[in-house]
This record gives C-alpha cells, structure tokens and sequence, in this order.
C-alpha cells in the first residue's frame, strides 16, 4: 500500500482535486486544503521534507507583491463606472439606427458594440447585462428569433474575454510567465475574427430566414441623414478615446498594462462625470464589486500556489509532462488532445480555475515542445471563451438569464404582448457560437500567425551558424606598460623568462 501511495500520489492528487471541485467546494479552499492534506501524507511516506511549506510565507509575499495583477482591479473598475455611465445606451440606440435598415441589423449593432465594450469594459458581466436589458426588448419586439436574439447577446458579451483589455489575459500572461503587452497583442486580431465570424453567422442566418432577422420597419428610424452622423460620432468618441487611451498607451509602449488600467479607470470616472452619472452610491458600488473580484482572483491563486508547490514536490509535473509528451502525433497531438481536455473541462470549470490549475500544468510542456506561449496562451484563451457559453454552467447565459423576461410582459411601445424568455431558448441558442468558437480555435491552429504577426520580436539568432570575430595581434612588438612610466630599466642582464622557454624548447 505505501509502495502504491509513493508512486501514484501524483495521479491521486489531481483526482482528488477533480474529486473536490465535483463536489462544489470553494475553488481557493478546496486547492488549498488539497494540497496540505498531499503535503503531510508525502512527509509521512518520506517523499516531502518539512521545508517545503517554509517556502509558501514566501510565494505568498510574491503574488502580493506581483504589479502586473494590479491590472486586474484596475480594468474591473474601469468596466463596472462604464457599465453605468450609460455608454452602452447610447452605442446600442444610435448603432442599431445605422444598421435598422439592414436585416439583422440590431444584431450587428449588439455584435459591434459588444466588440467594442470588450475593448474598453473588458467584463463579461458588464457587456452581456447592458446588451441584454437594452437591446434584447427591443429585438423582441420587432420579431426576432429567439434563440438568435438570445445567442447573439450572450456571444458578444464573452468578447471582452478575448480582445483587449481582457482580465482573461492578465491572469493567462501572469501564468505563463510573459508580458501581458505581448498577450494583448497577439490576442487582438484572433479577436476581431472571432467578431467577424459572428456577423457572418447572422448574414447566413439572415439570408435562410429573412422573417427571423428583419430590419427595423420605417417608424422605428427616427435618426436620419446629418443627425444620424452627427448622434454616431458623438455615441462613438468617448469610447474610442478610452480604447486609445488603455490599449494605444500600451501597445505604443508609453505604459504598462497596469498604468493603462489606472489610465482608464480615470478616464472612466471622468466620462461619468461629464454624463453626470457619477454619484457616491455608483463609486461605492463599484468599489464594492471590484473588491470582491480582486480578493476572489488573489484566494484562488493563493490556494493554486498552495496546490502547485505541493504537486511539484511529488514529481507531478514530471508525471504530467510523460503523459502529454508521449502523445501519438507529437506537437499535432499535444495541441489536438490539450484542445479537447480544455474544451470538457470548461463545461465544469471556468476561466479562472483552469487558469490557475491547469494551465501551469502545461505550460512547461508547451515550452519544451518548442511552443510559442504567447500563441499557446491565446489558443487556450479562445478555447476558454467557450466557458462561458457552455449549458448548462455558462456564466454568460446566466447573466442573460438574470436579465430576460421570464413572464409574458406588454410591450411599451406597441402595446403587444409578448412572450418571455425559457431558459432552453437560451441554451439553445447558444450553441451555434460555441461551435463558432471552435473555429475559432481550429483558425488559430491553422494559422500561427494571426496571433504571432502582431507581436514585436526580436531577431532569431542562429547558433549553428554564429561565429565570434577575435581581432588579430601582433605579438612581435612588445606589450605597452601597464602602468605607464613605471617601466623597468633595461640592465643588460637575461631574463628568467627566456631562460625557462629555452629549457623547454629543447626538452621538446
């Protein structure tokens, strides 16, 4: 039994943890408790010295001490002022009047406009909610699918977890152990096609069923011409100039991920204020919520160092890396099976828990494979969008949800009753985004550099061709001093030195 215990308390750790996580304890809590409770049976059984827990005081002090998740209260703040400052009104009222015209064209409003809260708010909650209470009646009223009103909502709030300033990829450049610039960077185009993808679905589901998709009839267009211009511009400014103000700060490298956070929570504040939003009810709020995201981002990556510096010390990285390496297919398969594993375990779990469990897990597979981690990083990213689309644990849907009518309700403005929303609309309804974001992650397989064409790389250096140039000495002139004026005097007398190189000489 011991000699069974020694040598599987990798593998019955991990399903411990799966155990645990099944069974609904608290993520931080149950990784924590995981990993003392392997740690005091390894010391019994002599695989773990007592020492090895004097090391967590310090990894705590580390993450505490880490700028880079400074980022992440940063951008949550900054989502949560924008949230109620009533950009997302103005974006979806005069967006869906550009696009009224077009069938589908409320849903390409919600799809644009969610691309471009995901680049200022970064929040899911924040987007799906907004969208949902806004847009969602009004689709409703003119007669839309429902499973296509619903699942449209819902995919284009989860476009904050992929194109920048994503709290998704803090957490996943913190884990790998690289710049979060560099993450946003090569996360940025996979995003915008993930956002095309999305349009091309309600084209497509347009053209098969005009009925379901109609364009907004004449009376609803009460923008035209110049005022509909001028409302568009005026809608559009403030979050572009947030959007330049994080992400073109950063990506033109005048700030950090972190001191762009703190520029957009500025500038947040300064856009309430100017819509005169901006209360102490609102401020203590928004406070209140983002204090709590923060302290359950910090339990959980506590708990995972606990769980992580305990796993280590029974060799399980080792064990886990001789499982994936010896995958049929090599890197293909390492990449193809990751994928799947993923993609089951986020029906269970979401972003943040594989984060911090699995990811450090394989990353330093990926890396000894010969995988980029910035790419490596976006893939899983994308593939983790699908988290929060899943039925039946999809946070998205349940935000939706929260926000849907569930009754039959009388429409203000056409005085018509309309059905409420069920909940398997809703699932529904989601299910041909999560396949679009399968191919997604099919297209960043396929093609490695849509995300790596975006990063700034410094020059490869061949080393089987790298040759050092010595310059050439002429030893036939004697040395200069070394201490100029110091120089000994010539006496006539020979020197030891010649007498010693002549000796050998001759022995040779």
């Amino acid at each position: 039994m011991v000699e069974f215990l020694t040598g599987a308390m990798a593998p019955l750790m991990f399903s411990a943890l799966v155990a645990f996580l099944l069974l609904g304890y608290p993520v931080a809590f149950a990784l924590a408790a995981n990993g003392l409770i392997f740690g005091l049976i390894g010391m019994e059984l002599g695989l773990l010295r007592p020492e090895l827990f004097q090391a967590l005081p310090e990894r705590v002090f580390g993450i505490m001490q880490n700028d880079t998740l400074l980022a992440i209260p940063f951008f949550t703040f900054m989502g949560l002022i924008l949230e109620r400052s009533g950009m997302a009104e103005d974006l979806l009222d005069t967006i869906g009047q550009l696009f009224g015209p077009l069938r589908g064209g409320l849903a390409y409003a919600v799809i644009f406009v969610g691309a471009l809260l995901a680049a200022t708010t970064g929040v899911v909650a924040a987007s799906v909610i907004s969208m949902g209470l806004i847009s969602l009646p009004i689709m409703l009223r003119y007669g839309y699918d429902r499973r296509l009103a619903t699942g449209v909502i819902a995919a284009s709030g989860t476009l904050a977890q992929i194109i920048p300033p994503s709290l998704v990829l803090i957490v996943m450049a913190d884990q790998l152990g690289r710049s979060v610039g560099d993450m946003y960077a090569g996360a940025l185009f996979p995003g915008l096609v993930l956002t095309g993808l999305y349009a091309a679905y309600v084209i497509g589901f347009a053209m098969i069923d005009p009925k379901a998709a109609p364009a907004l009839p004449p009376e609803a267009r009460t923008l035209r011409g110049m005022k509909l211009l001028v409302r568009v511009c005026v809608a559009l400014v403030p979050p572009l100039v947030l959007i330049f103000l994080v992400l073109g700060t950063i990506f033109l490298g005048i700030a950090t991920p972190t001191e762009g956070g703190a520029m957009g929570a500025v500038g947040a504040l300064v856009l309430a204020m100017l819509k005169r939003k901006l209360s102490w009810a609102l401020m203590r709020q928004a406070m209140d919520s983002t204090a709590k995201l923060s302290t359950f981002v910090m339990f959980i990556l506590i708990g995972s160092t606990v769980w992580g510096l305990v796993f280590r010390g029974v060799d399980g990285d080792l064990w886990v890396e001789h499982l994936l390496t010896g995958l049929p297919g090599g890197v293909i398969g390492f990449l193809i099976v990751v994928n799947i594993l993923v993609f089951l375990l986020a029906f269970f779990l979401d972003f943040f828990e594989l984060a911090f469990i699995i990811v450090p897990l394989l990353a330093p597979v990926a890396e000894k494979m010969g995988i980029d981690l910035i790419w490596f990083g976006v893939l899983l990213s994308v593939n983790m969008q699908t988290s929060f689309m899943h039925p039946p644990f999809g946070f998205a849907l349940f935000f939706l949800r929260s926000v849907a009518p569930r009754q039959d309700y009388v429409d203000k403005i056409t005085k018509k009753k309309i059905a409420g929303i069920t909940t398997g609309q809703i699932y529904w309804g989601a299910v041909p985004f999560v396949c679009i974001q399968l191919v997604m992650v099919a297209i960043v397989l396929a093609f490695p550099d849509l995300v790596l064409a975006g990063i700034d790389r410094a020059p490869d250096v061949d080393l089987e061709n790298f040759q050092f140039e010595v310059p050439q000495t002429d030893y036939s002139e004697p040395p200069p001093p070394i201490f100029p004026g110091m120089e000994q005097p010539d006496t006539g007398a020979p020197d030891p030195a010649d007498d010693i190189m002549r000796q050998l000489q001759q022995n040779q």
